[in-house]
């Protein structure tokens, strides 16, 4: 986790602490992206890319197709961190960088698209999602179990 100090440069009274783990792209092409179709055919198949533990000795796999969110995935790896206790690696092989957009609440129909509210991830079947290496067993399995209970895909732990 990043922890950044900010202090005025004449001021030795003005002092601001605070902890960022945002996980957002800097820079993006296109402000507002297009849904998407939902083909049931598409969405059957899956993933070719990212699909192997190639770091760690345990990973969280996607069985079923969805988009998860980049507050989903800090949830998730905060569950992990806590029940690492300082042992450990974990490593998060998604990263959100498809905006989403929403309008607000009780807004008619039309006037536009909606402003872009965060950054999603679109996961297929078979996708890793995280690893995990230096644990026993028993609690890479736990972590990653809880892990997957804040996810909105269907997930399974996977061993090398």
């Amino acid at each position: 986790m990043a922890k950044f100090s900010i202090k005025a440069k004449n001021s030795p009274f003005l002092h601001f602490k605070f902890l960022i783990m945002a996980l957002l792209p800097k820079k993006v092409k296109y402000r507002k992206w297009q849904t998407g179709r939902v083909n049931p055919k598409k969405l059957q198949r899956a993933d070719t890319r990212g699909i192997e533990l190639a770091f760690g000795n345990f990973g969280l796999k996607a069985e079923t197709p969805g988009r998860i969110r980049s507050n989903q995935i800090e949830a998730a790896r905060k569950t992990i961190a806590r029940q690492m206790q300082k042992s450990g690696k974990l490593w998060i092989r998604i990263f959100p960088d498809r905006p989403f957009t929403a309008k607000a609440a009780e807004v008619g129909m039309g006037k536009g698209k909606g402003d872009p509210q965060g950054y999603e991830f679109e996961v297929l079947p078979g996708r890793l999602i995280f690893e995990l290496d230096g644990l026993e067993e028993t609690i890479a399995r736990e972590a990653l179990r809880k892990a997957g209970a804040k996810l909105p895909v269907k997930t399974k732990i996977v061993k090398r």
